[in-house]
């Protein structure tokens, strides 16, 4: 690992000044689980490390009158701990607790887990160029590919590993923008973007900008939500496929619904077709596939991931199911 120095800042205008700077190499750093391991992989070499955990007031859950705000340097463990978070969205509860171990949760924070960068073992092997470090191939599309996508794949076939990002995308929220001078406020699902889109970085974030926070609206009356991930192993292990539902039921009458898919696309993955299915039918096993089975009309199965294609449809029964007993 190539030394580096730590900048820490005093506050986000300094932050967001240090990251635009012109002069390459510069990274920020919140609980630094992901980067870390980026730098001793040596996928990057950091001239500077921003330290963003000198900057003070950015680690909150805080109720607003119509939405709660929640700091990105927010351990997530805070979410798992906050009687708030449990009591209102479920579905992010239930995501913090899937993910990571207790020490990681203790360091790794809101931020951090959105910010992810892929864990594709192509993208993470030093000697391989693959064609998101600026090679000419997926190597994934041919190669050993049982964990990649089976959504949005083109170019470039990761997923993206973050649990809290379906969990949020699937409540509405917004994500909070800032710079040296100004903030901005865009939905969380329009702060990532597909690899053909910019093979270098998954989300909107320019040089200079910084994710401050994520602003949640409040739930409504008779809304429900919940989050069911699968994984490979027992112990903590990432998304083999996940799913974050968000409905509003009228005994079994699906009168709205949301569906956010993680481990199966570059971006946490909309499934709109199947929504738009379910819309306003009764939460039936059959219905429910046939919701899913349209969803994945879209899905393309590499050769050793077709088996996600049958998850997706197992776990919407399940957690669809599960929200109208």
């Amino acid at each position: 690992m190539k030394n580096f120095k730590i900048a820490q800042p005093l506050d986000l205008k300094q932050a967001a000044h240090l990251l635009a700077m012109k002069k390459p190499g510069f990274y920020p750093m919140a609980g630094g689980t992901d980067l870390l391991d980026e730098i001793k992989n040596r996928i990057i070499s950091p001239e500077a490390v921003v330290d963003l955990t000198s900057i003070p007031d950015m680690s909150f859950i805080q109720q607003e009158k119509n939405s709660i705000r929640i700091g990105t340097l927010t351990p997530v463990n805070e979410l798992i701990e906050s009687s708030l978070i449990e009591t209102k969205y479920p579905v992010l509860h239930q995501a913090a607790r899937s993910l990571a171990t207790p020490q990681l949760r203790n360091v790794g924070t809101v931020g951090g887990n959105l910010c992810q960068r892929p864990r594709c073992w192509y993208y993470r092997d030093p000697q391989i160029l693959c064609w998101k470090k600026g090679g000419e191939d997926c190597f994934a599309y041919v190669g050993k590919n049982k964990y990649h996508a089976i959504f949005g794949g083109e170019f470039c076939f990761i997923v993206h590993p973050s649990d809290l990002a379906p969990a949020l995308i699937s409540l509405d929220a917004d994500a909070v923008i800032a710079t040296a001078d100004k903030e901005k406020k865009v939905k969380l699902a329009d702060f990532y973007h597909l690899p053909q889109e910019n093979r270098r970085r998954e989300t909107i974030l320019e040089p200079g900008e910084l994710l401050k926070e994520v602003v949640i609206p409040l739930p409504k009356n008779g809304e429900k939500s919940i989050y069911l991930k699968i994984k490979e192993r027992s112990t903590w292990d990432f998304a083999v496929v996940s799913a974050a539902v968000k409905g509003k039921f009228s005994g079994k009458k699906i009168d709205d619904i949301r569906v956010v898919l993680g481990g199966v696309a570059p971006v946490p993955w909309r499934l709109d077709k199947a929504e738009k299915y379910l819309k306003g039918k009764n939460a039936e096993e059959s219905v429910i596939r046939a919701a899913a089975q349209e969803g994945l009309k879209d899905a393309a199965g590499l050769e050793e991931n077709g088996y996600k294609i049958d998850l997706v449809e197992a776990v919407l029964v399940d957690t669809i199911i599960s929200l109208t007993e």
